[in-house]
């Protein structure tokens, strides 16, 4: 789970803003990057940075300063569709949906069920629907013009990650509040009828959902965080069904063209690795494609194809706000950026 234990509070050190030059209200995004930070937990400190590529400077509190409010509790994901932003704020059960332009507020989405909080996870899209994972057992259709929450379809124990291939929607199970008691399927809905057609046995606790490019899947089964490691397994879309289960450790994945850069990072060890996998040829090409030295607690990476660069998101032990570290094509380190607490989805302005 990447809900982040409370007692870290103690330790976060809020003196570090100063380090950063702050951007005055931006009327209009261009040349730059949006930075979801997902606070601690329980503690209603999530926020948006934002960088400005063209002079290196960052707005730690982004969001508040372009809308006069905090952003809410854990901020768990953050996508672009249209010209809307939508970000799930999963212990604050909302999400809030702003102009593509500069990040104002369209609407905060209510996210309860009878007055119970759904807990919301992951976003993706299909046509005119968003579809958003809830920790209550079912994804939520919500339509993308209305803004309104449209259909409720029951899937498996607190589902996390999904993506969308061969008109279907792979919904990953985790049953994460249930540990150790966790799910181990990812639930198949036909994008045609809003049905769950089947589930796939994938293994324990999957977590993170990806397609590549030539639009096969691929799960994080997570394991316990002990005897069981953490694998890669790909699903056939064709056929639902799992087609290989990679032997190596993995903690999420990142789409790169052909590619996928495979990080992991070890909890026992407080280590980490990004390994490069070839997804047509279905091999690791390099193991240690970024060198991970100068990362504290890597909780991320991301690639962007309009500037081929890759970033990945340090989370400074939980403990601190984190940084945004840039390398090129090829893994080698340009620039850092110091950004809010514990950074995890970014989005892309050119």
């Amino acid at each position: 789970m990447r809900l982040i234990s409370c007692f870290f509070l103690l330790f976060v050190l809020f003196s570090c803003k100063k380090d950063a030059p702050e951007v005055a209200e931006v009327p209009h995004l261009e040349s730059g990057i949006l930075v979801l930070c997902e606070g601690l937990f329980q503690q209603n400190n999530a926020s948006i940075s934002w960088i400005d590529t063209k002079t290196d400077a960052v707005s730690l509190d982004f969001y508040e300063n372009q809308n006069g409010r905090l952003l809410g509790d854990t901020g768990n994901d953050m996508k672009i569709y249209g010209g809307k932003i939508y970000v799930i704020v999963n212990n604050s059960n909302t999400v809030e949906v702003l102009s593509k332009f500069n990040a104002k507020s369209i609407k905060q989405i209510s996210m309860q069920e009878e007055s119970v909080g759904k807990q919301p996870r992951s976003i993706a899209f299909y046509g005119s629907n968003a579809f958003i994972t809830c920790y209550d057992g079912f994804v939520d259709v919500l339509d993308t013009a209305t803004l309104k929450i449209t259909n409720r379809i029951a899937v498996g124990l607190n589902p996390e990650g999904l993506a969308v291939s061969n008109g279907k929607l792979f919904v990953a199970n985790s049953g994460g509040l249930n540990y150790p008691q966790v799910d181990s399927t990812v639930s198949v809905i036909d994008l045609g009828t809003f049905q769950e057609i089947t589930k796939i046995a994938v293994g324990k606790n999957p977590g993170a959902v990806v397609v590549d490019a030539q639009g096969d899947i691929y799960v994080v089964a997570r394991g316990n965080y002990g005897t069981i490691p953490s694998r890669m397994v790909k699903i056939n879309p064709l056929t639902n069904l799992v087609a290989e289960t990679f032997v190596f450790d993995v903690t999420a994945m990142e789409r790169m063209n052909q590619y996928f850069l495979i990080s992991y990072y070890n909890f026992s060890t407080q280590s980490s690795e990004i390994m490069l996998f070839n997804t047509e040829t279905e091999q690791i090409e390099n193991t240690d494609f970024i060198a991970t030295t100068g990362i504290t607690t890597l909780y991320g990476v991301k690639y962007n194809a309009q500037n081929n660069k890759i970033y990945c998101l340090d989370a400074m032990n939980f403990t601190n706000t984190g940084y945004v570290r840039q390398y090129n094509a090829t893994g080698v380190f340009e620039k850092k950026y110091h950004v809010g607490l514990n950074p995890s989805k970014l989005l892309f302005y050119e």
